[in-house]
């Protein structure tokens, strides 16, 4: 059941815009800002469950497709909820299955009942209507429900963009009437949608607060629009947003927009990129992004980064396992991603806390100039929330 407002969000600082603050649920306490790894099959890839907690992880995202397509939800459910089958005692958040209808657009169609799919394993036919995404969910045992919803690719048209938003405002409204009525405890988010358009994105957001949910997340971004874009829509979106409620930036990011979207007021993240990036050889650190594929790491004994977990592997041998395509490089490589975000995410708790996140933001971007990628962009200037009312 709904109705966890007060007791599920407590704000315990800002600086700025900026907040940090923790999230009761029913299996423990999330801090935010938060990075939730992706654990869409029941799995953060490639590192057990208890490497992620000892990273600092609060809080893992299960997937409410795959999950239901395999093993079932139903079958989940019989053998004690998700938390108990990939042995994760803590909170966990499930997306609604929202982004598969983007991701997957050529194995489903859009009506206004819902989504039907054929799935990606053996071709037969689903259908997830706002419903039965809240009814999968109560089975997984999920800490927070996602609303289902409609998750366009940019650059569209506003046409396009208004048809999915105002299908999502219609299945938000769905999702949680049959979220009050299941007996499941936890937490209901509706999900923000309009694109890049400003009109859409404030008719979204203000009607999701009419419905009144539990948190609020901010869909369908870091979908092909460039940053600049997606961290303008940022700032007008959680301008328009409960102080007294958690926001979420569905699917981002990168380090340097994880940061970027906590200066503009974003409260929980989430992402494949440690674990993605882990897998083909990429590590980030405090000094950047570290490409172990480069020659350069060959004969270098140093670790990644000595405070990141990571003392008894050289780069060196690091740059082998990835060279020679041995799954420990993959496994190393993931674990310290991992433990780089939580160690961000917990250094920017603290330098809010301390009223000094600005310095700290500066301070980081300045180091991540160090890496051996891309270097980071400029400082980007945040207005006062005065300025950016107008």
């Amino acid at each position: 059941m709904s109705g966890m407002a007060d007791a599920f969000f407590r704000l315990i600082g800002t600086h700025g815009v900026a907040r940090c603050g923790e999230l009761t649920t029913p299996h423990g306490i999330v801090r935010t800002p938060a990075f939730m790894p992706v654990g869409t099959q029941a799995t953060v890839k490639g590192i057990r469950p208890e490497e992620v907690r000892a990273c600092g992880t609060d809080i893992v995202l299960g997937n409410t497709y795959h999950l239901m397509l395999r093993p079932g939800a139903e079958r989940i459910a019989a053998l004690g909820g998700l938390h108990r089958f990939m042995n994760w005692p803590y909170p966990i958040l499930t997306d609604s299955g929202g982004f598969q209808v983007m991701s997957l657009a050529q194995l489903r169609k859009v009506a206004p009942s819902g989504v039907t799919f054929r799935s990606h394993l053996d071709g037969a036919l689903v259908e997830l209507t706002p419903e039965r995404a809240i009814e999968i969910q109560g089975l997984l045992g999920a800490d927070i429900a996602m609303q289902l919803d409609e998750c366009t690719k940019l650059p569209a048209s506003r046409a396009d963009l208004d048809r999915a938003m105002r299908l999502s405002l219609a299945w938000a409204e769905r999702s949680k009437l049959a979220f009050a009525g299941a007996t499941t405890g936890g937490a209901l988010f509706g999900i923000v949608q309009g694109g890049d358009d400003t009109r859409l994105r404030r008719e979204s957001a203000q009607a999701l607060v009419d419905f009144g949910f539990d948190g609020y997340a901010i869909g369908g971004l870091a979908v092909g629009e460039p940053q600049d874009t997606m961290l303008r829509v940022v700032e007008e979106t959680t301008a328009l947003l409960p102080a007294g409620k958690p926001r979420y930036l569905m699917g981002v990011g990168t380090p340097e927009d994880i940061l970027e979207a906590v200066a503009r007021g974003v409260d929980m993240f989430d992402c494949v990129m440690p674990t993605r990036n882990g897998r083909h050889g990429v590590a980030f650190t405090r000094y950047g992004p570290v490409n172990l594929k480069n020659a350069r790491h060959a004969d270098d004994p140093r670790p990644l980064d000595p405070e990141a977990g990571d003392r008894g592997y050289s780069r060196a041998y690091l740059h082998h396992l990835v060279k020679a395509n041995e799954m420990l490089g993959a496994i190393l490589l993931s674990q310290a991603n991992i433990c780089y975000y939580q160690s961000l995410m917990q250094d920017i708790r603290a330098a809010i806390a301390a009223g000094e996140f600005e310095d700290f933001r500066r301070g980081t971007l300045e180091d991540w100039s160090q890496g051996d990628i891309a270097p980071m962009t400029p400082l980007r200037p945040i207005p006062a929330r005065a300025e950016r009312a107008k």
